[in-house]
C-alpha cells in the first residue's frame, strides 16, 4: 500500500514542479493542445495527491499513466531513437516519461490483472429481480 503512495506522491510532485507554475505564470491565451494538456496533466496530479489517501480506489490512475507512456516510449520515441531522428524535445519529453519505470514497479500488477481482467464486469442491464427488488426497498417495503 505504501508503495503505491511512493507512485501517487511522484506523479504529484512531477506534475506540480512541471506543470502547475503554467497555470499561475500565464500573460496570454492558451493554445488549444498546449491548454489541453496542461489542465489534463493538472488534473492527473490532483487526482494521484487522492491517490495518497486512497492508493487502491485510485489505482486506474497508476495504470493509466504506465500506459500512455509505455505506449508513447514505443511507438514513438524508440523508432526516433533507433533512426537517430530524436530532436532535443522529444528527447526531453523521453526522459521524463522514463520515470514511468518507478510507477511500473510500485504498481500491484496481479491484482490489476484479477480485479480488471479476471474478474466479470458489471451488468449492462439490471435484471427484472434486481429493479424489483430495489423498488422495495425505497419504498420502505424491506422484510
Amino acid at each position: 500500500m505504501n508503495l503505491m503512495r511512493v507512485g501517487y506522491l511522484l506523479m504529484a510532485v512531477g506534475l506540480a514542479v512541471t506543470e502547475w507554475p503554467s497555470l499561475f505564470n500565464r500573460d496570454k491565451p492558451w493554445p488549444l493542445y498546449e491548454g489541453t494538456n496542461t489542465y489534463m496533466l493538472v488534473a492527473m496530479g490532483l487526482l494521484a495527491l487522492l491517490g495518497l489517501r486512497h492508493p487502491v480506489k485510485l489505482l486506474p490512475i497508476l495504470v493509466f499513466e504506465s500506459a500512455w507512456k509505455v505506449m508513447w516510449l514505443v511507438v514513438v520515441a524508440r523508432p526516433l531513437w533507433a533512426a537517430d531522428q530524436m530532436d532535443r524535445d522529444t528527447s526531453d519529453v523521453a526522459s521524463a516519461c522514463l520515470w514511468v519505470i518507478i510507477v511500473i514497479a510500485v504498481t500491484p500488477w496481479r491484482y490489476v490483472f484479477v480485479q480488471y481482467f479476471a474478474a466479470g464486469g458489471d451488468p449492462w442491464f439490471r435484471s427484472r429481480e434486481t429493479m424489483s427488488s430495489r423498488s422495495t426497498l425505497t419504498h420502505g417495503q424491506a422484510s
